[in-house]
């Protein structure tokens, strides 16, 4: 299985370099970054100043080269009346995107004693592991430890983990 990383406007190194290493570990999948791509067309909704998370998923379908692709962005995304979204994915589909907007709180609600670059490099490794646990297949999760439960918050995000639970391991094996 390959999973294509497609960046969408100014995407650091660490993000990407964090992205591909929890789907590796994750998955035990291949993955490419591929090159950097702007914003689409008719993304950016000036009334809510965010930007369609379904167009992102649309440009990571078309321009990626994974039976999985996933689009990664630092702009603030939202998909039909949700204030704003970390990530979007269709279920069985190829593509996704993440957004690492509001994964960039400075805090983890004194969880740890971890720096913000970490705190910020784990939600954004979960949030890319849910997501493309979506295009597996994979629904919410009712356990709050296993990435696939849904997160609304940061703080749902940290406290679960970057790995599957058995149960939803099992789905995709």
């Amino acid at each position: 299985m390959l999973v294509d990383i497609v960046p969408v406007g100014s995407v650091p190194a660490e993000v990407k370099r964090a992205a591909s290493t929890a789907l590796r570990s994750v998955y035990d999948c291949d993955v490419t970054v591929n090159d950097s791509q702007s914003v689409p067309t008719g993304a950016y909704d000036s009334g809510r100043n965010q930007y369609c998370a379904e167009t992102f998923i649309q440009l990571a379908e078309r321009v990626g080269r994974g039976e999985k692709n996933i689009a990664i962005t630092p702009h603030d995304l939202f998909y039909r009346r949700r204030n704003y979204v970390f990530g979007l994915a269709y279920l069985d589909g190829s593509g996704s995107v993440v957004s690492t907007y509001r994964l960039q709180t400075s805090s983890d609600g004194g969880f740890s004693n971890k720096s913000s670059s970490e705190i910020f490099e784990n939600r954004v490794r979960k949030e890319i592991v849910h997501e493309i646990g979506h295009t597996y297949g994979l629904e919410h999760c009712d356990n709050n430890r296993c990435v696939m439960n849904f997160s609304p918050t940061v703080r749902e995000v940290d406290i679960k983990e970057e790995n599957l639970c058995g149960s939803c391991q099992r789905l995709i094996h």
